[in-house]
């Protein structure tokens, strides 16, 4: 016969397990509040590539689609925190091992510039990285059976706790007035502690397994977290600058959901887009220094010395005059006459206040390449991009219209007006539209006097500038050109021509080019947007 209160001693270890069990153990290795919560449900609903990608792996290996949204966490708060090993759930350990490599490398950091607090630019830098999660889960796989092992030994060790609980239990329910309990329920509680020192014997056995099968991984999923940290934010900067390069702003990013962003930026990315977006850049560089340089009611570089009465360019000598009370009335004098001296200024105004109207020759010639391996197109719509952002930080702001022409039945007019935001679907259409034809100059010409006219006489604008850029040329009718000449004397426009590629006689004096710009110039070398830089700091 045993008493109770001995058997009580021998299972008071497991008593107490049972009395207290542990805190629920961590399924995520990132820290995550209920708005990250609701942000990863959001960008998992809408992002089917990632929950094929979740559905793929768990195929193979446990619990991905808890290492993917750990990854996504990584990237997308300010402040990832990840939680302590010991409070994980074994199963997940190796879950914690990947996030652990990936937030303790400089790839990692170089990644976040562009994802934090931006779920989609997250979503796509754990799409970035899936064959890399493919090739650490195959490597690390010993390690999350031995992990997972582990969580069946541990679970199996708490059942145990739990069942040497209710035998004791049961055996003071038989137990007599001084505390004997019957052979039995005795034996019952025996079997269960040792059932109990079994589990735990073989759960500590599982943990040290686990923890070897871990330490032995550990430097490859480092290597290849590494790895697969540097590409996607090598794929992520690549994608910001290609947004940047065709002007579309982070706002505009941030109202699209993933299915749009991700369709956008495979568009910009692949076939003649992506040739653009180098050149784009380029442009928008030569651009901004030509606009730095420019001057607009500010004064100019300073090249001697003339008579006025603007006080922003008197002389120094001039105003020492206003410190001597018997000299006032002299200064006084000359600015009433208009005689003072002052310094004066060279500089290039910007007179143009109408519309910018880029006519882009989309005929079949623009499409081949030079030994630069750029085609006139891509240099054409670069150059068009440009010219619509030198509108955009006109003061004030000018209407663009991008004219795409090729035969005289070809025209495909896109309008970009100064009171609304760029859309980006214009610019797509603005990338990819084109025609493939012949060459004809009097129907896109003519369509952009229509539109300065129309904006004259809608908004007293005249002075707007048309650019042609062409490789080719053709005739035109000597009335159409008489035509031409009155609207251009009406409206005061001015137009420049860009020779792409083109004949030598296309710029030569008495050429219909020259008859019809008054800023004429010939690029062959496409490589070097520079080679109209003047045109950026005129109009």
């Amino acid at each position: 016969m045993s008493k109770l209160k001995d058997l009580a001693r021998r299972a008071g270890r497991w008593l107490g397990l049972a009395e207290t069990p542990a805190a629920p153990k961590e399924v995520g290795a990132v820290s995550a509040d209920r708005f990250d919560q609701m942000s990863w449900r959001e960008i998992h609903d809408q992002a089917a590539p990632l929950r094929e990608l979740a559905d793929e792996l768990a195929e193979r290996h446990d619990h991905t689609t808890d290492l993917l949204r750990d990854v996504w966490l990584a990237a997308y708060k300010t402040t990832p925190q990840v939680h302590e090993r010991d409070r994980m759930d074994p199963a997940r350990l190796v879950n914690h091992q990947v996030v652990t490599s990936l937030l303790g490398s400089p790839e990692w950091e170089e990644l976040r510039r562009e994802t934090v607090g931006d779920p989609v630019a997250a979503a796509m830098a754990v799409l970035a990285q899936a064959d890399a999660l493919r090739r650490i889960l195959e490597r690390t796989q010993d390690a999350q059976d031995a992990a997972g092992a582990q969580a069946e030994a541990e679970q199996e060790a708490a059942d145990t706790a739990a069942a040497v609980a209710a035998a004791l239990d049961q055996a003071a329910d038989v137990a007599d007035d001084e505390g004997t309990v019957p052979v039995e329920a005795a034996a019952a509680v025996e079997q269960a502690i040792a059932a109990a020192e079994t589990a735990d014997q073989a759960a500590a056995d599982a943990a040290g397994g686990a923890e070897q099968a871990l330490a032995a991984a550990a430097p490859g999923v480092r290597a290849l977290a590494r790895a697969a940290a540097a590409d996607a934010a090598e794929q992520a900067r690549e994608e910001a600058a290609l947004m940047a390069a065709w002007g579309v702003g982070p706002g505009q990013l941030e109202r699209m959901d993933f299915d749009e962003r991700a369709a956008l930026a495979q568009r910009l990315r692949d076939g003649r887009l992506g040739e653009f977006a180098a050149l784009i850049g380029r442009f928008r560089q030569m651009a901004t220094a030509q606009r730095a340089r420019r001057v607009e009611h500010a004064p100019g570089e300073y090249v001697g010395i003339t008579l006025g009465d603007d006080l922003s360019r008197v002389i120094p000598s001039e105003i020492a005059q206003l410190g001597v009370p018997e000299l006032r009335a002299v200064f006084a004098a000359k600015y009433a006459e208009a005689g003072l001296m002052l310094y004066d200024t060279r500089g290039e105004e910007n007179v143009g206040q109408g519309a910018i109207v880029a006519c882009v020759d989309c005929s079949w010639s623009m499409t081949l390449r030079g030994r630069d391996g750029i085609s006139g197109e891509a240099w054409a719509k670069a150059a068009a991009l440009a010219l619509l952002d030198q509108a955009r930080n006109a003061n004030p702001r000018r209407d663009f219209v991008a004219v795409l022409f090729a035969s005289a039945h070809e025209l495909h007019v896109i309008r970009f007006p100064a009171g609304r935001p760029v859309a980006i679907t214009d610019l797509i259409d603005l990338g990819e539209h084109f025609f493939a034809g012949g060459t004809d100059f009097e129907t896109p010409l003519s369509a952009a006097v229509e539109i300065l006219e129309a904006e004259f006489n809608a908004d007293g604008k005249a002075k707007g500038d048309i650019v042609l850029v062409t490789d080719g040329e053709c005739e035109v009718d000597e009335d159409w050109m008489r035509a031409w000449n009155e609207a251009k004397a009406r409206l005061d426009f001015r137009t420049f021509g860009i020779a792409v590629r083109a004949p030598r006689t296309a710029t030569e004096s008495g050429g219909v080019l020259d008859a019809l710009c008054d800023n004429l110039r010939a690029v062959d070398d496409l490589t070097k947007p520079d080679s109209t830089a003047d045109l950026f700091r005129t109009i």
